[in-house]
């Protein structure tokens, strides 16, 4: 994956199989990409490396047809052995230059960061875009006090690559969460139990598109 092509991402989707049954991913990834995703992440803990390799190979095949990149959270060789896009580690899992070890050249490498400290040392680590939060309380990560909107701005101040803001984001919040200075966001839960997930994108995406217009006019 190329940098322009995550300069030019603006809503992160991440498939987590702890809200999905595996056999409904491919189901939901495809909902997923009509709604306008601009990368899509398989995130499944829990599985065995032997699932998540079937079903990220499965999956790469689908995103690949629509040109969305595929990014595979704490697995960097799976990442590498279906020639996924990306791989997205967390604070406990390799340092990013380990990880860019395996996955090759042409492999983005994200990181996922808590704090304006923790952003900064993952962009001299080497990380091609971070995630940053969680903004608000999230179930997805229960063990994470929020950062709030306050950081977001902060951060941006501090890192110059892609940061994607994530936890708790959903429709009704993204407008402040890009009025505090958000410019990519992460919705996992959201999109995953919206009634119609296709829709629910557009709609996201609809916020993101006229911020992005505001950020463009005044440039």
């Amino acid at each position: 994956m190329i940098a322009a092509d995550l300069s030019r991402s603006q809503l992160y989707g991440i498939l987590d199989l702890g809200y999905v049954q595996i056999q409904d991913a491919p189901e939901f990834a495809r909902a997923l990409i009509a709604g306008g995703v601009d990368l899509l992440q398989l995130r499944a803990k829990n599985h065995s490396t032997a699932e998540i390799t079937r079903l990220a190979s499965l999956l790469h095949s689908i995103t690949a047809e629509r040109g969305v990149p595929l990014i595979i959270n704490d697995h960097p060789e799976i990442a590498r052995n279906i020639r996924a896009e990306g791989v997205h580690l967390g604070q406990d899992d390799l340092p990013v230059a380990e990880g860019r070890t395996i996955v090759g050249a042409g492999c983005a490498v994200g990181k996922s960061t808590h704090s304006v400290d923790q952003a900064v040392r993952a962009f001299y680590e080497g990380a091609d875009y971070i995630g940053f939060g969680p903004i608000f309380a999230t179930p997805t990560k229960p063990d994470y006090s929020p950062v709030g909107l306050a950081e977001i701005q902060k951060v941006h101040d501090a890192v110059r690559i892609p940061i994607f803001c994530i936890g708790g984001i959903k429709l009704d919040n993204l407008p402040e969460v890009m009025e505090a200075g958000a410019r990519r966001v992460v919705i996992v839960s959201g999109l995953l139990q919206a009634k119609d997930i296709a829709a629910y994108g557009r709609s996201v995406n609809d916020v993101l598109n006229r911020k992005s217009k505001i950020e463009n006019n005044r440039n």
